[in-house]
């Protein structure tokens, strides 16, 4: 049985997480995290028949950036509850996977990966979205309070690697004998699949964008197959079966650039989600305790 959540810190204010997970630039790694998950068949079995991703794409969205602000900026309660919502959700969901074998959304294989995915995502993109890439010991940190995320979200310490230097070969092996090009893969970078209108928002923003949305959807699909294929990490990209090019690669560092320009000198109200921002807010509010310095 794993740790029961309430008794499982989640990672400190300060940390890497503190400040990644709560910033715009967030959104841009969700969708390879995604296809990074469900290019597993048990993951994308379970997505392709429970999930409401294709009716309710916006829906789905928000509730999955809020379930990651709750789990770094929630507190220990709010997260604790989080990780038990989250596994009561995931009971039902069982089937057979497109080979034929059985699954559950909480066997620990499938699980751990649908976590493990975020770590190497987020270091994949902090190379285009950051002012710099990684240093070694800041590696070891993200993957170190990603471990205590999962914790919060019920994942035995035994099924995940432990350790920066183990988690690479897991990584490895997962890529080379469980990932394909699954369903549900091949649909999150399709450009030719109907997506409704965003549907969250002031209603203005929402009456404008039903009106426009059969002149943005296109350019709307095209931009998630190009965030998505680019910013999953290029191993993975190439176990998947998704092409990228040269051209795609320049166009990619080239808006990388302007990201990491622009959204470091914004107000940090437009710059963080409103979770984040407040939990922010309070931790600088409140006795002096340890930093790092974001960009």
């Amino acid at each position: 049985m794993p740790p029961p959540p309430s008794t499982v810190l989640p990672p400190p204010p300060g940390g890497l997480l503190w400040d990644v997970t709560g910033e715009i630039r967030t959104l841009l790694t969700l969708p390879p995290a995604l296809a990074l998950q469900v290019a597993n068949p048990a993951v994308a079995a379970g997505v392709d028949e429970y999930s409401v991703f294709r009716t309710d794409p916006w829906g789905r969205g928000e509730r999955s950036l809020r379930s990651l602000q709750l789990w770094v900026y929630g507190g220990q309660a709010a997260a604790a509850e989080e990780g038990r919502r989250l596994r009561r959700l995931h009971r039902a969901i069982r089937g057979t996977d497109a080979h034929g074998r059985p699954y559950h959304a909480l066997m620990p294989e499938a699980y751990a990966w649908v976590h493990a995915t975020g770590f190497p995502v987020m270091r994949h993109a902090r190379q285009y979205l950051g002012r710099r890439p990684y240093t070694d010991d800041e590696e070891r940190q993200l993957y170190a309070e990603w471990l205590q995320v999962g914790r919060v979200l019920g994942i035995r310490d035994r099924d995940m690697p432990g350790t920066l230097e183990e988690f690479w070969p897991y990584y490895r092996a997962m890529l080379a004998e469980e990932l394909e090009l699954t369903r549900v893969v091949q649909e999150l970078v399709a450009v030719d699949r109907p997506i409704p209108p965003p549907d969250r928002g002031p209603l203005a923003i929402r009456l404008a964008l039903r009106a426009l949305w059969p002149v943005l959807l296109p350019q709307f699909v095209r931009f998630r197959r190009f965030v998505t294929i680019g910013l999953m990490p290029p191993g993975a990209r190439e176990a998947i079966g998704l092409p990228w090019t040269p051209v795609q690669e320049r166009r990619l560092r080239r808006f990388g650039h302007a990201v990491r320009t622009v959204v470091p000198l914004l107000p940090e109200r437009l710059r963080y989600f409103t979770l984040a921002r407040r939990a922010r807010a309070a931790h600088r509010a409140a006795p002096a305790g340890p930093t790092h310095a974001s960009g």
